[in-house]
This record gives C-alpha cells, sequence and structure tokens, in this order.
C-alpha cells in the first residue's frame, strides 16, 4: 500500500527523515497469570484472530479461554522466560536496534507489537513526533495471513487516522520467498548437519480452514482444486498456506533437499475447528510409525524470532510427545533472531520498500 502527498522537504532539497515500524505479533509484558491472561484476551478479542459475533466471541474469550488458559499458559511462558525477558521482545529490540545502526540517522526506527508492549500507538506517536517524512511499515510476518499481518496493518491505519499529520505510507505485505531470508534460514540448519536427521519437517503456525476459504478472492481454488495450496496462482496469490508451501520449497532447494526428504505441516492449532493440515503432531507420529524416523530436524519459517510457539511447543511439548511415540530426537532450526545477515536484510528491505531513501 503506498499512500502519497506532496513533501515540502523534499521539494526543500532537505534530507527527508524516513520512519519504520517494525511490527511482530507480541508478548505478555511478563510470565505472570495475570499478565498472561490481559494479553490473551487483547490477542482473541481480535476479530481477525477469531472471527465470531462479538457477542460470540466475548463469550469464548472472556469466559472460556482466558479463565482455562491462563494458568496453563503462564507455565509455560516461564520456561520460555530468560533474564532478557520475553525472547520475542528482546530479539525485537535487538533487531530495531541493528536496523538502526545499518540505516544510520536519516532513518528512525521502532518497534511495535500488535498486542500489549510496545504498542503500535506508542511506537506511531514516536515517530510523528519525529516529524517523519514516510512511513515504511513492515510486519514480521513472511507469509501473509489477515489474523497477522492484516491485523497489523489495520491498527496501524486505525491509529493514524486519528492524526492530524499522515505522513506518506508504505506497508510491506508479505515476503515468503525474499533470497536473502531463505538462505539465512538454510545456513541456520546446514550448521546442524542434515545428514545427522532421518526428515526436515517445515512447521508453521495454523489457522483455521476457513480463513484461507476467506482469502480465495475468486471462491473457486482453496479446497475445490486438489493440491490447492501447492499451486501458486491468481487465487491465491495472498493464501497464507500458499505462502508457506512457497516459503518452505525455497528453503528445501537452497539446501539440496529432494521432495521425499522433507515435509509440511502446522501447529499451535486452538478450538475444535477445523484447521489446516498436516498437523505437526500428526507428521510427527507418523514419520516414527510409518517411516521408522528417530530423528526430525525441524524449521519454523513463520516465525522470524523464537518465541513460546518455537522454543517450548516444539523443542519441549513435541518433543516429549515424538519420544512417546518412540522416536529420539526433535531439533528446532534455531530463527532468525538477531543473526547479523538478518539485520542486515531487513535494513535492505525497508530501502527497497521506501520511496525517499536514497
Amino acid at each position: 500500500m503506498h499512500i502519497s502527498y506532496y513533501n515540502h522537504k523534499a521539494t526543500l532539497d532537505i534530507m527527508p527523515k524516513i520512519g519504520v515500524l517494525l511490527i511482530n505479533l507480541g508478548t505478555p509484558d511478563d510470565p505472570s497469570v495475570k499478565a498472561v491472561g490481559k494479553y490473551l484476551k487483547e490477542f482473541l478479542m481480535d476479530f481477525r484472530v477469531i472471527d465470531k459475533p462479538a457477542w460470540l466471541r466475548h463469550i469464548l474469550v472472556k469466559g472460556l479461554i482466558v479463565p482455562f488458559r491462563s494458568r496453563a499458559s503462564a507455565k509455560l511462558y516461564k520456561q520460555l522466560w530468560t533474564e532478557e525477558g520475553s525472547p520475542l521482545k528482546h530479539y525485537g529490540y535487538k533487531l530495531a536496534e541493528g536496523v538502526q545502526n545499518q540505516l544510520g540517522e536519516d532513518f528512525h526506527i521502532e518497534l511495535a507489537m500488535r498486542y500489549q508492549s510496545p504498542s503500535i500507538k506508542s511506537a506511531i506517536d514516536k515517530l510523528i513526533k519525529a516529524q517523519v517524512d514516510e512511513l515504511v511499515v513492515f510486519p514480521l510476518f513472511p507469509q501473509y495471513a489477515s489474523s497477522s499481518t492484516g491485523s497489523a496493518h489495520e491498527e496501524v491505519m486505525k491509529v493514524l487516522s486519528k492524526q492530524l499529520i499522515i505522513p506518506p505510507v508504505r506497508m510491506v505485505n508479505s515476503y515468503p520467498t525474499d533470497p536473502r531470508m531463505i538462505k539465512i534460514y538454510a545456513d541456520n540448519g546446514r550448521k546442524l548437519n542434515l545428514d545427522d536427521y532421518d526428515h526436515v519437517l517445515f512447521s508453521f503456525h495454523g489457522l483455521p480452514e476457513r480463513h484461507l476459504r476467506d482469502a480465495d478472492i475468486t471462491q473457486s481454488h482453496c479446497q475445490r482444486v486438489e493440491n490447492c495450496c501447492s499451486i501458486s496462482c491468481e487465487a491465491n496469490k495472498l493464501c497464507y498456506s500458499n505462502q508457506c508451501h512457497r516459503t518452505a520449497h525455497a528453503i528445501a532447494e537452497d539446501l539440496g533437499l529432494k521432495k521425499d526428504q522433507y515435509s509440511i505441516s502446522y501447529q499451535s492449532r486452538l478450538g475444535r475447528d477445523p484447521w489446516v493440515k498436516p498437523y505437526t503432531d500428526k507428521v510427527l507420529e507418523e514419520r516414527h510409525k510409518v517411516h521408522g524416523d528417530k530423528k526430525i530436524l525441524v524449521f519454523c519459517p513463520a516465525f522470524v524470532s523464537d518465541c513460546l510457539e518455537t522454543t517450548i511447543e516444539i523443542s519441549v511439548e513435541y518433543q516429549e510427545e515424538f519420544e512417546e511415540f518412540g522416536g529420539d530426537h526433535v531439533q528446532l532450526v534455531p530463527s532468525l533472531n538477531d543473526n547479523p545477515e538478518w539485520i542486515k536484510t531487513v535494513a535492505e528491505m525497508v530501502k527497497e520498500n521506501s520511496v525517499l531513501a536514497v
């Protein structure tokens, strides 16, 4: 999205100031039951996350999910927490600092979380106060989904709509196959020696199936065409699952993997509605019971920072399940985190998406 208007600084040959908003999903402020409940409430009350009528969403979230999940989720967050606090926020700040150093004083970088702190509003307030001449909105979600990138974009527009002065805005949509990003993921995998593993699994955050159907603007492709997610076409150019497939295939190609050496799956499902398949836990079970695999290498390329879904869900919970199935080891490939090459890549992508950058 590009919103532009007459820029007086540019016409006066004054070096423009470019604001950059890096957005990730969010994290509780601390691992207490109260803080986790507050985070879950804000996250799950978003219509783009749970697309139910407001009254039903209110009952589900505030009456059932938060009261019954907060305590259990808090225990998991306590396992995740480090001396630096939340890894998601820690790596987010390291990324913002690194991108700022890469781009220099002509740019103003702010980190924001879609839910909790630092909020999108607080970050935009700082950028407006700095009198930026352009705003580049950069969601840290490589694959587009209404519940992640779409929600972040909506919140940015909502906050900007209340500003008296709105700078030109450039919104980054998705970058599922950016070759620089793909290489970093692949290099992280290579460091773990692929020959030590029986199979490679690309596990992405799941979504309800209806979210994929709703993203098919033609209403003629999604779940109506065999292997619809693996076929790239006009109908699914913004399909989350198709973009996940493209990311996985690109990393696999970089690693030189054959088609039978890797699989694609989806994790973190919530509720009873059908979510996009196959499920990661089911794939792990099948890989051991049907194929006899003992060691699985797992990439999570929907997450640019390690977080609850990678460090705990994959490395702890799925490891325990895999052992129960009879397997030996589930090895998580570290995410991009504060990798210097990732910092450099984000800085380059910001400049590529800016109109005013020299």
